[in-house]
């Protein structure tokens, strides 16, 4: 019984850390990505900049680090500090289409 509750531990951990992650990169197709490059132009410019060309005051979109979905999750529809909470405004699909553009939108090289 010790080793069941133990086992069933271990596939929760596992399954909580790849959930934390967020969708597979493998899933940013390039209409998930033009379908986050057009939430962000309606919710992110006017704070985060066009294209993520980052104004200064606000989060670097750009620096944001992959494996973070979690994090990411929390500040776009919570909101984080001066940034207000997306969480009632967003539909379905758009916090991942959003997190898709973010992770391989147009990041300067």
């Amino acid at each position: 019984m010790r080793l069941v509750k133990v086992i069933g531990a271990a596939l929760v951990l596992l399954s909580t850390s790849a959930a934390a992650q967020g969708p597979d990169p493998a899933s940013f197709t390039p209409d998930k990505i033009k379908a986050g490059s057009d939430v962000y132009a309606i919710y992110c410019t006017p704070c985060h900049g066009p294209q993520m060309e980052y104004p200064g005051g606000s989060f670097d979109l750009r620096t944001f680090p992959p494996g973070q979905f979690a994090r990411f999750e929390a500040s776009v529809t919570k909101g984080k500090n001066n940034m207000p909470p997306w969480g009632e405004v967003l539909q379905p699909g758009e916090l991942e289409a959003l997190w898709a553009y973010v992770m391989a939108g147009e990041k300067k090289r």
